[in-house]
């Protein structure tokens, strides 16, 4: 079985709450890797690109009125993708830590472990 075969059968087979973990593990696991190596400039510039579009995603999705979150879950998430965008351009343009960013990426994974 080649590799994309078998990424097209994981995408079809896994649970959303597994698939979110997944991705938000790998988005964080990105802006971990550019913290550790130092990195600024375009490393920097598309770990915390993806994070955003990551946040960017869910709180469009959070926005659609087919979503079956409760409301209150789902103005949460949208209040913390405002957070992520706002934090990220203090991150990119001030230098600020990625701490914040990764521990609520940490805290996002948490609850969807205990929930699936």
């Amino acid at each position: 079985m080649t590799l994309q075969a078998y990424k097209n059968t994981q995408r079809i087979t896994e649970e959303p709450r597994t698939t979110e973990y997944r991705l938000f593990g790998q988005v964080t696991g990105a802006l971990i890797d550019v913290q550790k190596a130092g990195h600024d400039g375009s490393p920097l510039v598309d770990a915390i690109d993806w994070n955003k579009k990551l946040w960017r995603t869910l709180a469009a999705d959070c926005m659609d009125d087919r979503n079956q979150l409760p409301q209150e879950v789902r103005a949460k998430i949208v209040s913390l993708s405002l957070w992520i965008a706002k934090y990220s351009r203090k991150v990119t343009r001030e230098g600020a830590s990625l701490d914040p960013l990764i521990q609520v990426n940490r805290t996002i994974m948490q609850g969807l472990r205990g929930a699936a």
